[in-house]
């Protein structure tokens, strides 16, 4: 489930988080985003929602919230025999639904006000491999966007194998009063469709080797001559990417979903090329380090430093800061480096709560992160509610603060990482 809540403006229509979607690797339920890519940087209508709006959505998003956790929970309990009835035989509780269904609401400057739902299946194929997830979500806003994407994480073969997919599709209406700050308004229509896949061969140990690939396609037009005149003035036309690349992952955690203690590791590139269907070719790599460190009485301390590097990248594929609090592909740079810490505390069996806090930076190609403006700080708090038990999957509530008026209330199903 997710709830999201800001006051950012600007932003691309670079990767539209869905519930559980956040990244290929994470520790969310469903590890992917539906990365979905644009051509530019885009600013859409501001949202004029007063600050007593603001507030009065974001708790009715946490009242929901509340009361979708209070009805999982009552499923996931076992059924008790009637008390007093000593003739009845004793039954064995009843299993843990395998189930979750997640209404998404969403409010944002890109896609408007967002109605949505998601609905995934929990699966272990072995006694040693580690649950996996079956998942489709869907989105409509009061824009007229649409949204869906369909997304498996699997482990298999004694937890020797892991593939992980998404595809994800949707139309975007976007209405501009002020596009890219030139004081021209702007109507356009946006078409996407995205397909991307992992699959980790566990050749030592906790060691992983394998493959990646992706392919995105992203059409774009304006409502009227004039609209399509302005983005062909901009520099926006319709964009393919494709790109294959290798992994080597290390993973070492005791959970996906909830870890306690254990590393990941994972470095891997995509080789964009023209003879994989895209429009221009260039590298992305990426190196993420996780450190997960008990504290004793269910409390965890977990570390991220991420770096992003692009070479020969266009504008619309340089690197983003991935803060939260931050909008995904509003500040970017050729390469980007953050760490972020996060205290994770036991409040009670099923309650938990985060204070977390990072800063990342943008450089090259003239930028360095002795540059004030090119470093963001961020910090904020969250309660988190155990889901499912068994598996460790939380819905969580969280804030975070950037700089320059960023934040950011977000409810979703999963730790950040």
């Amino acid at each position: 489930m997710l709830c999201e809540q800001r006051n950012d403006v600007d932003g691309r229509l670079n990767w539209i988080q869905t519930p559980a979607l956040s990244e290929l690797t994470s520790s969310s339920p469903a590890p992917l985003s539906i990365w979905i890519r644009s051509l530019h940087p885009l600013k859409s209508r501001p949202y004029r929602a007063s600050a007593l709006t603001q507030r009065l959505l974001g708790a009715g998003c946490a009242a929901l919230a509340l009361g979708y956790t209070s009805a999982l929970a009552q499923a996931d309990q076992p059924v008790a025999a009637p008390p007093g009835d000593a003739q009845a035989p004793a039954s064995a509780p009843e299993k843990p639904s395998p189930w979750l269904l997640a209404p998404v609401f969403t409010s944002n400057p890109k896609l408007g006000t967002t109605l949505g739902a998601t609905a995934g299946y929990l699966h272990l194929f072995d006694p040693k491999s580690r649950p996996s997830m079956f998942a489709a979500t869907g989105q409509y806003s009061n824009t007229g966007s649409m949204v869906a994407g369909l997304f498996a994480r699997t482990s298999f073969d004694a937890d020797h194998q892991r593939l992980n997919v998404a595809t994800s599709f949707g139309n975007i209406k976007n209405d501009y009063d002020d596009y890219l700050g030139t004081g021209v308004p702007l109507r356009n229509e946006a078409e996407l469709k995205s397909f991307i896949a992992r699959y980790l061969y566990r050749v030592y140990g906790n060691w992983f080797v394998g493959a990646q690939g992706i392919y995105q396609n992203f059409s774009i037009a304006g409502e009227t001559a004039a609209d399509d005149a302005f983005l062909e003035i901009v520099g926006v036309a319709p964009y393919k990417s494709g790109g294959l690349g290798v992994v080597a992952y290390y993973d070492s955690r005791d959970n996906d979903f909830k870890p306690t203690q254990g590393w990941v590791a994972s470095l891997n590139n995509l080789a964009y090329r023209e003879s994989l269907g895209g429009v221009t070719n260039f590298d992305v790599y990426r190196a993420d380090f996780r450190h997960y460190v008990s504290q004793g009485e269910g409390n965890v301390f977990a570390f991220r430093q991420l770096n992003h590097l692009t070479h020969d990248a266009p504008t619309q594929n340089l690197s983003p800061i991935q803060l939260r609090g931050y909008k995904t592909g509003q500040y970017t740079g050729r390469y980007m480096s953050q760490i972020e810490g996060e205290a994770r505390l036991k409040l009670a069996d099923r309650w938990t709560s985060t204070i977390f806090a990072g800063v990342g930076c943008t450089y090259g190609d003239g930028k360095s992160c002795s540059d004030r403006k090119n470093a963001f700080p961020m910090a904020g708090a969250g309660v988190q509610y155990v889901l499912k038990p068994a598996v460790g999957i939380v819905l969580n509530l969280e804030y975070a603060q950037g700089k320059s008026g960023n934040n950011g209330v977000i409810l979703r199903t999963g730790y950040a990482f």
